[in-house]
């Protein structure tokens, strides 16, 4: 996890990267970090800024000022996209994704974009996750954990609320690369990241840019699919909370989908589908929830008392730290589902 973060921070912000120049990429990511309320992070981004001599004035606007009132078209449409997906990225439909290629920016551009400010989103998460662990300090859970209890396997499929669990497919909203016209170095990214990478357009689009989808991939999976820690199913659950809080209807069935096959039961999906903020069949899953809505919703305010309630309910320091990941990974996942194309629908049954 750390070497693909890494390497996802050292990808994006490489000088050599073509479309979206480093300046660019820096305003974004000093945006980013100030809407997130990332004190850190800004200080971070502004230093990156100044060691490279950018215009003071475009530092002043992305570090405090309105983007809306930029004259530069290009630079303005990828703040206020940058805001978008950063805020609301639920409001990040086909018509927003659109002005990025009226402003000028190639399809290959636009996948830098959307990434940049999805990992923005991972990174602070991922850092006010482990400042507040840092300041809890190393402790044992108040309770031992228990194993799970066989719950109870609601009737299929759940919908609620626009959420289910069904098995949807997923559409770009710009052009996708032909599996016949990609290059051998994007054949073996998509082969590295997923088992239907080459049928899925969500991958085939995101490797426009395939060594920041390598890294992604990379980090995705060692999050989600580590052995030890959290047990896989946990995650699955905080993954599916995540989406339901962001609105990522995808996101949410993929990950219910896969907390049933691993749990062999569906009544917490179905408790979060209805309302996540009271979801959770145990103190342990209620925890698990609760901190998942908090670190999605206001990093900037998580500190180390609200990790308190996952302890008391039994869950170890690994776990917790497999938790933050998860719910970073998700900022990251959910902005690039809602934001470049949209969920299909199963078509409806004959009768």
């Amino acid at each position: 996890m750390v070497a693909s973060t890494q390497g996802s921070y050292d990808g994006l912000f490489d000088p050599a990267l073509p479309g979206l120049t480093l300046t660019e990429r820096l305003l974004v990511a000093l945006y980013a970090a100030r809407l997130a309320g990332a004190a850190d992070l800004v200080a971070h981004y502004r230093a990156r800024l100044q060691a490279i001599d950018a215009n003071t004035a475009l530092v002043t606007v992305a570090g405090q000022g309105n983007p809306d009132t930029l004259a530069d078209a290009r630079l303005r449409a990828i703040l206020v996209f940058t805001r978008t997906l950063s805020e609301r990225p639920v409001e990040g439909d086909q018509a927003a994704l659109k002005t990025l290629p009226a402003a000028g920016l190639a399809t290959p551009d636009v996948v830098t974009l959307a990434q940049l400010v999805a990992f923005l989103s991972y990174q602070v998460r991922l850092v006010a996750g482990l400042k507040a662990m840092q300041a809890l300090g190393a402790g044992e859970p108040a309770t031992k954990a228990v194993a799970a209890t066989a719950g109870t396997m609601l009737p299929n499929p759940i919908r609620a609320h626009g959420f289910t669990n069904e098995v949807l497919d997923w559409k770009a909203w710009l052009d996708v690369v032909g599996i016949d016209s990609a290059t051998p170095g994007q054949i073996a990214v998509l082969e590295e990241s997923h088992p239907k990478a080459k049928v899925s357009d969500y991958y085939l689009f995101l490797v426009h840019q395939p060594e920041i989808l390598r890294q992604r991939s990379t980090a995705f999976n060692a999050i989600m699919y580590a052995p030890g820690g959290m047990p896989r199913a946990e995650r699955e659950l905080a993954s599916t909370v995540v989406s339901r809080i962001n609105g990522c209807v995808y996101c949410a069935s993929v990950h219910a989908q896969r907390f049933e096959q691993l749990a062999k039961r569906n009544d917490v999906i179905r408790q979060v589908f209805d309302d996540p903020r009271t979801a959770g069949t145990t103190a342990r899953e209620q925890a698990i929830a609760k901190f998942s809505i908090e670190l999605t919703e206001q990093p900037a305010e998580v500190t180390a008392g609200q990790l308190k309630p996952l302890r008391d309910a039994g869950v170890t320091d690994a776990e917790i730290l497999d938790l933050i990941h998860s719910v970073a990974i998700f900022a990251w996942a959910n902005r690039l589902m809602l934001n470049l194309g949209e969920p299909v629908f199963p078509e409806p049954s004959a009768q």
